[in-house]
């Protein structure tokens, strides 16, 4: 009977570093879809930004404008 305690005991010490090793594997999934994430923001920030600039640039174009005089066809 002292076999079976023994036993029990020390498949207990062996299931224990297994739950570890899975905690492991959750951590580095979680920090790589975090990294992942991140780096998505970062593309979508700076792809929004081009855009607002490319809008800016445009409206400062100066042939875009109201002429002062009427035209013939106006009046």
């Amino acid at each position: 009977m002292a076999d079976d305690l023994e036993s029990i005991v020390s498949r207990t010490k062996d299931a224990v570093p297994a739950q570890s090793s899975k905690w492991v594997k959750l951590g580095v999934l979680a920090a790589a879809s975090a990294l992942a994430g991140g780096v998505a923001a970062a593309w979508w920030y700076r792809k929004t930004l081009i855009k607002l600039r490319q809008v800016e640039e445009a409206s400062h174009n100066t042939g875009f404008r109201i002429p002062e005089e009427e035209s013939a066809d106006e009046s």
